[in-house]
């Protein structure tokens, strides 16, 4: 988990320290592209992508001036030699697939696209396959810059509770990108974002209730789901999100002196009691017109401290993650 720390050390960070890295990108999609774009801006140029598809590949590739294979990470993997990071965003049904594929080939230091997978037994069964190895789950939220300050600020105050939302625009829901699961479990494929910024504030649930109610003919263990309960930071907090409604995320963090809310997540707001007013917090970023928190993640992989990448999500944090969700959603 995340803490204040990591504020001081990305404002005085040398970029120039992490030059002349090479990276493997398994995966030609959205976020393989937004992955890219990261790379591009970093200047690095020893950047591989392994796709499926020839055209979106090839495409990809050219577009960055990246080397490419096609054919998939089930053919490609084996021919690869050790990459200083590999990064994993296929499908989420691919996820798990591919990272045992790198981890036998020889990769040993491996970033998966949240959330890993459904299911907390399958990652924590690839934990069992780690030798000398690093394995990371990619929430990039859990290192916005706006976290990073929140926290900077949170760590002169005390918490006295806590309210987060996760509501979902089912509307706007592509039912053709994923498998079926994907959707039956959508607060994993989705939600997981926000409930996991939450509990890396306040720490997870010592306590938690939970109750569902609605239907959805692809969700049916509920559309509307709230809770409330006791973080292990002796923290009281509650939670609300009806997707049949309107909304969006939000995170609200009271302390004696103030409330801080991150809404939307990539900003932060604070309510001080004396003026009575909301005002919007200055956050600093090098990565500012990137898609906020993928270059923190990355540089925190490539950094030669291996603490730092202590930060990032484990497969055994993540599984535990998912447990706690699959108790919110009421999934079997």
């Amino acid at each position: 988990m995340t803490n204040s720390f990591l504020h001081d050390w990305f404002i005085s960070l040398n970029l120039e320290c992490f030059k002349n890295k090479s990276i493997l990108i398994i995966g030609s999609g959205y976020i393989a592209n937004e992955y890219c774009k990261v790379f591009k801006f970093l200047d690095y140029e020893d950047v591989t992508i392994i796709g499926n598809s020839e055209e979106s590949t090839k495409k990809l590739a050219d577009e960055f001036k990246f080397k490419y294979f096609t054919g998939g990470f089930e053919n490609q993997l084996d021919k690869i030699e050790q990459k200083d990071l590999v990064i994993i965003c296929t499908p989420i049904h691919l996820l798990l697939q591919a990272t045992k594929q790198a981890l036998l080939s020889g990769q040993t230091n491996i970033l998966i696209e949240k959330p890993g997978s459904l299911y907390p037994d399958d990652l924590l069964k690839i934990n069992e396959m780690i030798s000398n190895q690093t394995v990371r789950i990619a929430f990039n939220r859990l290192f916005y810059p706006s976290l990073f300050k929140l926290k900077k600020l949170l760590s002169n105050e005390t918490i006295t509770s806590c309210h987060f939302r996760f509501i979902e625009w089912i509307d706007t829901i592509n039912f053709q990108k994923y498998q079926k699961d994907a959707y039956v479990r959508w607060g994993i494929s989705n939600s997981l974002h926000v409930i996991g910024m939450t509990f890396d504030i306040i720490d997870v649930p010592l306590k938690i209730s939970c109750f569902q109610g609605g239907s959805l003919d692809w969700h049916p263990s509920g559309s509307i789901f709230t809770g409330n309960g006791v973080s292990k930071k002796n923290i009281p907090f509650s939670y609300h999100s009806d997707w049949e409604s309107s909304g969006r995320w939000s995170i609200e963090i009271f302390t004696k002196k103030n409330i801080y809310r991150l809404m939307p997540l990539e900003e932060l707001h604070a309510y001080n009691n004396q003026s009575h007013t909301w005002e919007k917090i200055e956050i600093k970023s090098y990565f500012s017109k990137l898609k906020p928190g993928l270059g923190e993640q990355i540089i925190m992989m490539l950094s030669d401290d291996h603490s730092i990448k202590n930060h990032l999500m484990s497969l055994s944090e993540t599984a535990n993650l998912i447990k706690i969700a699959e108790k919110i959603f009421a999934y079997k």
